[in-house]
């Protein structure tokens, strides 16, 4: 008696030299033509829910894994997004990172991921790689790129977004907030407290840092205390050890300072631990205050002040507008400002 054999047995065909189980192999063993497999593989809501799952069984019984390339040279795209961000070892762009992938993934693309370490030379060679592979969409770190790098991105027609900096350039996209405005609200909470002599202290030295600075500034002056500005800076990784080791330069180097406004909630954290380990009064001797509102920082002893910065929201959006620009559909707010939040806690 003639046996039947069902998608879910058989074996599969290889009819390319390399072995590879090709898209119409797909087709034959769930019944329908390669397109309908196409369409149902990336997630198209024209093809109905009973035919994506015959196409999935099939799929899977065989063994099959989509073809990038294959996939790019047939659409002029492929469905991945590639996303630049400066370190993977900072919580803030990990937390933002999540957002976009959580947001991308169930539209049917998948992320690239690139790390510049804030190295010009580094993003143009990532940038070179990943626009090889015709991505659909960039979502890359700030709006300061070498004229390389904005080559790049501006001569491949690849739809791009800017996050954690505002763009002002029109025809740009970008989700993010102003940098320089955090900076000056946070300086105006040390000085509504009392505080006169207030140093900034900041490390790794990137442009969001270096706006932070100069909202920092622009507050002192304000107030009428220009004579009294400081800066403590280094191009060193930022880090909880050094915030402990610059804690102890200003305070040595400027006895004055009643407080002290760190780029970063690292080195805040630092500079809490070791006020603790030196007996030194936060807030009473010196006020102590951070950015970007980092895992911990609410438990630090006392709880640290700070900037909370929405990271994840500003993934998720980026993600959103991005997939618009791919899907050519109108973005209201090329420019979205999400805003920031002084959280103010007990060591400021």
């Amino acid at each position: 008696m003639p046996s039947h054999t069902t998608a879910s047995a058989a074996p599969a065909r290889r009819t390319r030299a390399t072995g590879r189980v090709t898209l119409a192999d797909v087709a034959q063993a769930a019944g329908v033509s390669p397109i309908t497999v196409s369409r149902a593989l990336r997630g198209e809501r024209a093809v109905g829910h009973e035919l994506v799952e015959r196409v999935q069984a099939a799929a899977a019984a065989l063994g099959y894994v989509p073809d990038p390339a294959a996939r790019a040279l047939a659409s002029a795209r492929s469905s991945h997004v590639a996303v630049l961000i400066p370190k993977l070892s900072n919580t803030l762009f990990v937390d933002l990172l999540d957002a976009v992938q959580n947001t991308l993934v169930p539209a049917g693309f998948q992320t690239l991921i690139g790390v510049t370490h804030y190295d010009a030379g580094e993003e143009e060679a990532v940038l070179r790689s990943f626009l090889a592979h015709r991505p659909a969409g960039l979502i890359v770190t700030g709006r300061d790129h070498s004229a390389a790098a904005t080559a790049l991105i501006e001569a491949s027609g690849v739809p791009c977004v800017r996050v954690m900096e505002l763009e002002s350039e029109p025809g740009c996209h970008s989700v993010g907030f102003s940098q320089r405005e955090a900076g000056r609200a946070i300086t105006g909470h040390l000085l509504d407290s009392g505080r006169r002599h207030v140093t900034y202290v900041a490390a790794q030295l990137d442009p969001r840092t270096l706006e932070r600075g100069e909202g920092y500034v622009e507050a002192m002056q304000q107030a009428g205390l220009g004579e009294c500005v400081r800066k403590l800076l280094t191009p060193e990784p930022s880090s909880m050890a050094l915030g402990g080791h610059m804690l102890e330069r200003v305070l040595r180097e400027a006895p004055e300072t009643d407080a002290i406004f760190f780029c970063n909630d690292d080195l805040a954290q630092g500079a809490l631990l070791a006020a603790l380990r030196l007996g030194v009064a936060v807030p009473g001797r010196v006020a102590i205050a951070g950015f970007n509102d980092l895992p911990g920082s609410d438990q630090m002893v006392p709880p640290l002040t700070t900037v909370a910065t929405p990271r994840r929201e500003i993934g998720q959006q980026a993600a959103l507008m991005l997939m618009k620009l791919i899907r050519n559909q109108p973005v209201e707010t090329p420019h979205l400002d999400l805003g920031f939040q002084v959280q103010r806690r007990e060591s400021a």
